[in-house]
């Protein structure tokens, strides 16, 4: 059983992470470390076993990763084409269309790589698939755990409910996606009100090039028109971004009560990258997601993972930088023991 310790003692980091501060994009990479050292500690054991089932489970693995990837590249590419057909042309509807090719592109290399062995194709082969592990890892890191962040408990008094804003519809008319985080935020409220407390709902949004009002005021008036208590509300009507949304609302709350508690309400996709912008400005909750379509839901993902690594790019440039000497070095040496 040693051999599984190191995935014990980082899934114990883990858990007193998540104890002190779980909006952290940290934990998520230890979490995916101890995933990854648990699978390969009983790999071990299992090859070690001399069982004959041992080596059909590992081909067997192998079989489904394959199959997993032909069957996402599918999934990508027929995503993006809806997407397309829903939501317009525009760069951020495009990355799980664009995903598919680039997932083909690695595998054709790799391929090729293979099957030819010349040092500048196995050298670039050795980058291109270190590259595509690494942001791989990284990704399945950040659907798990914002998966599970979604689902960690909230504090059940708040005094108040910050909705994050979004684009408006016709200029003026709030859209499926935002009067999702609205009608969460008000049954949010509703719960909290139902414990004796009277906690503010804060609209966050400003007024975009193309729209009428600001999103703020259509969010208000959205939850008036359904019923929500108009003195209850507060307008925020000057961010443009999600770190403005929580920047100007942290200044509202502070100005009114400066030991507040709050919880942050924006879609389910978006709900962990907010929370690693609201512990980087300092805001004192943690936020919770509304339900997205499910069509939106794999483009969105992607887009809110780039943001993330964008976040991050120091360290991401850093290790693929490292990565893309590894392959270098091997067509180095490659190239020097073929002379």
């Amino acid at each position: 059983m040693v051999v599984y310790a190191p995935a014990a003692l980082l899934f114990l980091v883990f858990c007193v992470s998540v104890l002190r501060e779980r909006r952290k994009f940290s934990n998520a990479v230890i979490l995916g470390l101890a995933a990854l050292c648990g699978l390969a500690a009983w790999l071990y054991r299992l090859v070690r076993s001399d069982a004959v089932s041992g080596p059909i489970v590992v081909w067997t693995l192998l079989a489904v990763g394959a199959l997993s990837v032909l069957l996402l590249t599918c999934f990508l590419f027929l995503n993006g084409v809806r997407m397309l057909r829903k939501e317009g042309r525009s760069p951020s509807n495009l990355l799980s269309l664009l995903a598919a090719p680039a997932i083909l592109a690695v595998v054709a290399l790799l391929v090729t790589a293979a099957v030819l062995e010349t040092p500048v194709l196995v050298g670039a082969a050795t980058a291109a698939g270190g590259l595509a592990l690494y942001f791989s890892f990284l990704f399945l890191c950040f659907v798990a755990y914002a998966f599970l962040y979604g689902r960690l408990r909230v504090r059940r008094r708040a005094d108040f409910v910050v909705v994050l804003g979004s684009g408006l519809v016709g200029g003026s008319t709030v859209p499926p996606l935002l009067a999702s985080r609205l009608d969460r935020a008000h049954r949010i409220h509703a719960r909290i009100a139902r414990r004796g407390a009277s906690p503010v709902l804060i609209t966050s949004g400003g007024q975009g090039p193309d729209e009428d009002v600001p999103e703020s005021h259509a969010m208000a008036d959205y939850l008036v028109a359904e019923g929500f208590p108009a003195h209850l509300v507060e307008r925020e009507d000057k961010s443009t971004t999600t770190e403005e949304n929580l920047r100007f609302s942290k200044a509202i709350m502070e100005k009114a009560k400066p030991d507040y508690r709050c919880v942050v309400v924006t879609n389910n996709y978006h709900a962990f990258r907010a929370a690693l912008t609201a512990r980087r400005v300092r805001i004192r909750g943690q936020v919770v997601g509304s339900p997205t379509a499910a069509y939106f839901w794999p483009n969105a993902t992607i887009r809110e993972f780039t943001a993330i690594l964008l976040a991050y790019r120091r360290t991401n440039a850093v290790m693929c930088l490292l990565i893309v000497l590894a392959g270098v070095l091997t067509w180095w040496a490659l190239q020097g023991a073929s002379e």
